[in-house]
């Protein structure tokens, strides 16, 4: 159907997308004071994200890298919400002090998350159809071509 082959390409598009925006923040984190813990969860999202290009994702892999880094942001928010308006945050590259930064970290990570969650979605989804498909193929009676 014309309609799920539009559905798969904006799927892989938007996949694409976040693959991108994740390998940029992987990049971007080797000037940061504490670059490795940055590094590892852009690059664990990036991963993941490389793998549901194939649609080979685990639901809970994606879970996991998602539930990670919102029990990140959890814990930068008290720090960071209401100290900094969020467009001040796309004002200047560089960082104006530790209020945008925490913001952008925290932002980050919830992006991270979201994404993380429509990812373990859509693969717990194509897992729950290939089943479902598996079992209706075993419940057809067989036919062997012989006379019965």
């Amino acid at each position: 159907m014309a309609g799920d082959a539009v559905r798969r390409n904006a799927w892989t598009i938007a996949n694409i997308v976040m693959l991108l925006a994740f390998a940029f923040s992987v990049v971007v984190q080797v000037n940061d004071p504490d670059p490795w813990s940055w590094i590892l969860i852009y690059a664990a999202a990036l991963m993941i994200c490389a793998a549901e290009l194939g649609r080979r994702t685990r639901p809970a892999s994606a879970a996991i890298v998602g539930l990670a880094a919102l029990a990140w942001a959890a814990t930068i928010a008290p720090r960071a919400i209401g100290r900094v308006r969020f467009l001040d945050m796309f004002e200047e590259f560089e960082m104006r002090g530790v209020g945008i930064e925490e913001s952008r970290e925290m932002y980050g990570l919830l992006i991270i998350a979201l994404w993380m969650a429509a990812v373990a979605v859509a693969a717990w989804r194509r897992r729950r159809a290939a089943t479902r498909t598996s079992l209706q193929g075993a419940e057809r009676p067989q036919h062997h071509g012989g006379v019965s």
